[in-house]
């Protein structure tokens, strides 16, 4: 190993490289899987009138797991890809299930809100059920996201 004002410098050899196509599959897996956990998590809240903070462990196990087989990999790189998907799952999962709860107070069915569904009243439905457990389920997801994507 060379220094560098006293400070280890790994070789250019010894360094992870980088394969950009498969970050990009990855990610595309990732955000196929955040979706996928969206919908979930939204079915089970809406159905259970109950938010679940095994949601978010389902969701970043999901998102991981679709990166880890894509990548077959443990580089940093997919934990962070992992991390972002896991959350853009979780907030794409409480924005539907806002959907699924303001649907019959519209008196609207989810699909007809769904399709309305605008900037403002996506914002005006994230700021109306938002709680400070969405922080710790979002936290939760971002680490088993990370976790899930690069465990080996």
């Amino acid at each position: 190993m060379d220094t560098n004002d006293g400070v280890a410098v790994q070789p250019a050899a010894a360094r992870a490289v980088i394969d950009w196509r498969t970050v990009a599959l990855a990610s595309a897996a990732g955000l196929a899987a955040a979706v996928a956990g969206a919908a979930l998590w939204a079915v089970v809240t809406v159905l259970s009138e109950y938010e679940l903070g095994i949601m978010a462990v389902a969701v970043g196990f999901m998102v991981g797991k679709a990166i880890m087989a894509v990548a077959k990999s443990a580089q940093r790189i997919y934990g962070i890809v992992g991390a972002a998907c896991s959350l853009l799952g979780c907030l794409l999962g409480n924005l539907l299930s806002a959907v699924g709860y303001a649907a019959p107070v519209f008196k609207v069915s989810y699909v007809v809100l769904l399709t309305h569904l605008n900037i403002d009243l996506a914002g005006q439905l994230m700021s109306a059920t938002f709680g400070f457990m969405d922080l710790l389920f979002y936290a939760i997801a971002i680490y088993e996201g990370y976790r899930f994507a690069t465990r080996r």
